[in-house]
């Protein structure tokens, strides 16, 4: 049986089998209570131990740049701080609106090249597919 944590926008679900911590968006949230609840998750990961995520936010059909500067600025800084020294690793699980939006979108274009940009202290890559997201946070399941 794998723990789980259930926050007023998502669920957390831990793989130990996998060494992933599984993020599932169920709702849409106003932005202080979306804040609140990374904060949650990063918790979670900090006493888990956790550094590689699943985040399926295919349950979402937009975001907003608020949400997503937000993110890179001040979240996952912190995260790569407070995960220190583990790396952090997010695979997004997008919806169809969502990889639309990533692609075609000039304010979340921006965001996307931010977070995904190898230069980054923390990998991010973005899947359609949660198999092939899977495969990619963990490669022995390939």
């Amino acid at each position: 049986m794998y723990s789980s944590i259930d926050l007023p926008s998502r669920s957390i679900l831990f793989r130990p089998d996998l060494n992933v911590m599984v993020v599932r968006w169920h709702t849409h949230a106003d932005f202080e209570v979306v804040k609140a609840d990374y904060e949650q998750m990063l918790a979670a990961a900090e006493a888990s131990g956790f550094s590689d995520w699943l985040l399926d936010v295919r349950r979402r059909d937009k975001v907003t740049a608020e949400l997503s500067a937000w993110v890179n600025q001040e979240f996952y800084p912190q995260a790569v701080a407070r995960l220190a020294p583990r790396r952090l690793r997010i695979a997004v699980l997008s919806s169809p609106a969502l990889s639309e939006a990533y692609r075609t979108d000039p304010e979340q274009k921006k965001h996307v090249a931010y977070a995904t940009d190898p230069a980054r202290p923390f990998d991010i890559r973005l899947f359609d597919d949660e198999r092939q997201a899977m495969s990619w946070l963990s490669p022995l399941l390939g």
